[in-house]
């Protein structure tokens, strides 16, 4: 459970998610699923209960490597005034130019890298300015690709798109899934047809297993 002791905000949930899995969270605004992405990422405490990523509690694993280990996308793409290749890597130098631009292929990026006038050295606006939605949203999937986390979590990334972005976007994301553990997150039973298994959330607690 989750939240102050009179008032929780999650109470007794529980699923298990085995590797290579993926699971559709579904539920209205205020059901509870962002609480409980959160709590996946360290981000809340529980106040009750463990959450456990291959076997080991999320408390006994440092933050940076709990971070390292899930990767998210949301509707909402935090960007930095930086260089395409400082927005991807997160500033990290290890990773090679061939590494971006083979994640940036694999997402269908090549031919808008192409057009920027300075390669990956092009600077890009804090938060997006300059991108459609569409871009914004394939750059953060590129980031994941790059991370390699087991653990995928999508926040329906694609319910603002027009729809020629959201089919690619949506071919880029069933590359990313293939091997990985994933949580898509939705409000419409229709946008998860590629799950495993589907839980549905309401006022904090399951409603359907």
């Amino acid at each position: 459970s989750f939240g102050y002791e009179e008032n929780p905000v999650l109470h007794n949930i529980s699923f298990a998610l085995k590797p290579g899995q993926v699971l559709g969270l579904l539920g209205r605004t205020g059901s509870g699923k962002t609480t409980l992405t959160r709590l996946l990422l360290g981000f809340y405490e529980s106040n009750t209960g463990s959450i456990r990523l291959g076997g080991i509690p999320t408390h006994d694993l440092k933050r940076s490597s709990l971070r390292r280990g899930v990767g998210v996308v949301t509707q909402d793409i935090q960007l930095f005034h930086a260089s395409i290749r400082d927005n991807l890597t997160f500033f990290d130098p290890h990773v090679s130019d061939r590494h971006i631009e083979a994640a940036l292929r694999d997402i269908g990026l090549s031919s808008w890298l192409e057009r920027q006038p300075q390669g990956l050295d092009t600077l890009l606006e804090s938060g997006g300015s300059g991108l459609s939605a569409g871009e914004g949203q394939l750059l953060a999937l590129a980031r994941i690709f790059l991370a390699d986390p087991g653990l995928v979590i999508l926040d329906e990334p694609s319910s603002r798109l027009d729809l020629a972005t959201e089919m690619l976007l949506e071919r880029a994301i069933d590359r990313l899934l293939q091997g990985r553990t994933a949580i898509i997150i939705a409000h419409r039973l229709e946008t998860i047809e590629r799950v495993d298994q589907v839980l549905i959330l309401s006022e904090g607690k399951v409603l359907e297993w």
